[in-house]
């Protein structure tokens, strides 16, 4: 995980992180304290990755981080839901 961008408009912080060993290239984050307001995910499962996105906003970084960690793809040691607990876990 590469953070590329990573700053503030108010409180509201957008973060772009370069994923690694999964299909999306990329995943774009807007928190505000403690809760997700907005994510997307460039490249991968399309469907599948709309899906998580919009079960985690309005949700608890910390809950999302817990849930998502772990997880894997195939015979892959990650996936994109769990490339997203990795990025929560730099915030």
């Amino acid at each position: 995980m590469k953070i590329i961008t990573d700053t503030y408009k108010g409180s509201v912080r957008y973060i772009v992180a370069q994923t690694e060993g999964v299909c999306s290239q990329a995943i774009e984050l807007l928190v505000e304290n403690d809760a997700i307001l907005d994510a997307a995910f460039h490249g991968g499962c399309n469907g599948n990755l709309k899906g998580i996105v919009a079960l985690v906003k309005g949700q608890k970084i910390s809950d999302v981080r817990e849930r998502l960690s772990g997880i894997t793809c195939g015979g892959k040691s990650t996936s994109c839901p769990d490339q997203f607990a990795q990025l929560l876990t730099v915030l």
